[in-house]
């Protein structure tokens, strides 16, 4: 294991305190561990605070989307290790204003079990929650199945455009409809190429050849839908796109936003190689893309591979995808 990194133990400690130092102006914590983030100006009066959470090993997700027009408040975990419920709600009464919390997450097993906890201590407290949980991810479920997916890079569409809405001094309901929509309205799709490895324990997260590639798997290395000999670019964003689209029908005439996204160890020309494709394949449908961002949204330490994110939009969502935000890893003006 090659990694610049001191006691592995501390890993994420010593992550935590780097950002707060680096990023002071628009991050404090709330705990004495630092696992509990807030926005500097948090808790914002009359505004629906949102909270996300997970496990380390993802950034910029879950705490670099913390800031304002996005999220305001953050619960984190070990390297791919759900946050405690007690983190949560350490996070949850820092950021009430008295208009509502929404937690807004993946759908990973003990971070539902742990939100759903912090939920209700927090309902006793007098502090009204309601939660929307990502499900982007095309390949972890059959059509039909879509409650039952993974929460991968297509969650940060959920951040920016929930975000957006809270932001504009929308009720706790409609800052939840916003999410709820954008979930409806988002799908994501996978490759890797490479495993990861996790610094407490010092090996490959899994096995696959130097060959082979894996479509569809999960940011924590969860198996995908069809694992083969390597693929060329084109072919590889063929793949992805198709998926996607059986599964997320967009018209022709219709316009789309698209998030290229590297897992960690992919450079950012081989993404822009991917987006040439996606784009012009979206184009041959008739479908016009609004909005692209490419580079690192959700990583998976350094894994080498690569996710596409299609976002069906329609009047209401491109207006909120437009607004400004700012956060330590991203601006938009």
């Amino acid at each position: 294991m090659k990694k610049f990194l001191n006691d592995p133990q501390y890993f994420v400690d010593e992550m935590l305190e780097g950002l707060l130092l680096a990023h002071a102006d628009q991050l404090k914590s709330v705990r004495e561990d630092n696992r509990g983030l807030i926005r500097s100006d948090a808790p914002v009066p009359g505004k629906v605070a949102i909270v996300t959470g997970g496990g380390s090993g993802h950034l910029p997700l879950f705490l670099g989307y913390v800031g304002k027009g996005m999220l305001d408040g953050v619960a984190v975990g070990d390297v791919f290790a759900s946050p405690s419920a007690q983190v949560m709600l350490d996070v949850t009464r820092a950021v009430n204003s008295g208009a509502g919390v929404l937690y807004l997450y993946g759908n990973y097993g003990g971070d539902v079990m742990n939100f759903d906890m912090a939920g209700e201590l927090a309902e006793l407290e007098g502090i009204r929650t309601e939660t929307v949980v990502v499900t982007d991810d095309a390949a972890s479920m059959p059509k039909g199945q879509e409650a039952q997916r993974r929460g991968v890079a297509g969650m940060f569409y959920l951040y920016k455009l929930a975000g957006a809405m809270a932001e504009s001094g929308a009720s706790l309901a409609e800052v939840k409809r916003i999410a709820e929509k954008a979930n409806q309205h988002v799908r994501t799709m996978g490759v890797a190429l490479s495993p990861c490895i996790l610094p407490e324990v010092g090996r490959p997260t899994f096995a696959i050849g130097d060959d082979q590639m894996e479509i569809g798997m999960g940011i924590h290395g969860e198996p995908g839908i069809e694992r083969g000999t390597l693929k060329t670019a084109d072919e590889v964003a063929d793949i992805l796109v198709s998926t996607i689209l059986a599964d997320l029908p967009c018209e022709a005439g219709s316009e789309v936003s698209v998030l290229v996204n590297g897992l960690g160890a992919t450079p950012l020309e081989e993404l822009y190689i991917i987006y040439r494709k996606v784009h012009l394949l979206l184009a041959e449908r008739g479908i016009r893309v609004y909005r692209r961002y490419i580079g690192e949204f959700a990583t998976s330490m350094e894994m080498a591979g690569l996710s596409v994110s299609i976002l069906r939009l329609d009047d209401e969502l491109r207006e909120l995808l437009d607004m400004p935000f700012a956060t330590p890893f991203r601006v938009q003006n």
